[in-house]
């Protein structure tokens, strides 16, 4: 049997972000075909289970994110040369130390580069020129190369000549959620039509852009999740645009039923990314059936098959915003749906993640 390694997640059960839900569900539809183990962060789980999903957990005594990454995902390569014959390593920033490995090791290494996590405006200089770097020793020292979007994989045969395979997210884990009293009690704004958004609040995200036109389209409410008190960009927005009667800033809500229960009853979703490449949270609201108005990236066209509404500025989206036709946003959720179904249902994903292995 195959044994694989999953390394560069903060680990499963999946309760962080878009690698984690993957893992969650590579392992409950593989686990059968492979031997898997997966590594985790010890300081992000209370209860340390030994098997999860028929996939063996490894404790690494570090955080998962942020500088520790680098270390986090060297201590797991490591660990994984005595025990895996394949390595499913999930982001760049461990790969530095992949060219030694290779010197004496002839395990199969798989690298999915996420997105091109090294333009980001919110990181330095230093961690940019580090982060490309990770990337460039990645692409050059793995046998396989996933990218999740269309966009990346050009971009990873433009610029290093080199072809990737196409994998993106599932989707199919969320469902349509009814709001229960409990729930309209606490939530006034959800007894009117409202656009929604969640994310990290990073310019990327193009959070001031979406405010500035709800701002100046009074008559459609928004609510819109996330991390204000995190960073500047954050607290500088929610000072500017908290007393709007039609914009509600809410905190981030761990709960994923509240969460559901907003985001699929929204009557547009908003997605303001312009970073990365497939977005988990952007094929979610596809699989949901949400009218997406998608901030005009080109990564978010591939996601959506231009079948969405797009906007650059403000004014773009106000325009938008402006001009909405209740059939029109039928017709878009109705194809959302249809791409989500075709292309990122989690069999498909795990279908292609197999063949790899």
């Amino acid at each position: 049997m195959v044994k694989i390694s999953i390394i560069g997640t903060v680990g499963i059960p999946a309760k962080y972000g878009g690698f984690e839900t993957l893992v969650e569900y590579l392992t409950k539809n593989l686990s059968d075909d492979f031997q898997i183990t997966v590594y985790c962060s010890s300081r992000a789980y209370k209860e340390k289970k030994t098997k999860y999903n028929g996939a063996y957990l490894k404790y690494i005594r570090l955080n998962a994110n942020g500088v520790q990454s680098i270390f986090y995902d060297i201590i797991s390569i490591f660990q994984s040369l005595r025990t895996s014959n394949t390595l499913l390593i999930l982001g760049v920033s461990g790969c530095i130390i992949l060219p030694l490995i290779k010197l004496f090791s002839k395990k199969k290494i798989i690298v999915n580069i996420d997105g091109l996590e090294w333009k980001r405006a919110k990181w330095g200089k230093f961690t940019k020129w580090f982060l490309k770097l990770s990337e460039n020793i990645a692409v050059r020292n793995s046998d396989v190369i996933i990218t999740d979007n269309k966009v990346l994989k050009d971009y990873v045969k433009d610029e290093y000549n080199v072809d990737s395979h196409l994998i993106a997210y599932g989707a199919d884990h969320v469902t349509k959620e009814i709001f229960d009293k409990t729930f309209l009690a606490k939530y006034s704004f959800v007894k009117n039509n409202y656009a929604f958004k969640v994310c990290r609040i990073e310019p990327e995200n193009n959070i001031h852009i979406i405010l500035e036109a709800f701002s100046s389209t009074p008559s459609i409410n928004i609510v819109l999740i996330g991390n204000w008190d995190n960073s500047e960009y954050g607290k500088k927005l929610k000072s500017k645009y908290l007393e709007f009667k039609n914009i509600f800033l809410l905190d981030p809500i761990y709960d994923q039923q509240v969460l559901n229960q907003i985001r699929s009853n929204c009557f547009i979703y908003i997605h303001g990314h312009s970073a990365g490449g497939t977005n988990p949270s952007l094929v979610e609201a596809m699989y949901l059936e949400l009218p997406i108005f998608a901030f005009a990236a080109m990564y978010n066209k591939e996601t959506t098959q231009n079948k969405a509404k797009y906007f650059h500025t403000s004014i773009d989206l106000i325009n938008l915003l402006n001009s909405l036709v209740e059939g029109e946003l039928k017709i878009i959720g109705k194809n959302m749906k249809m791409i989500a179904k075709k292309e990122y249902t989690w069999s498909i994903i795990s279908k292609k993640y197999s063949q790899l292995f």
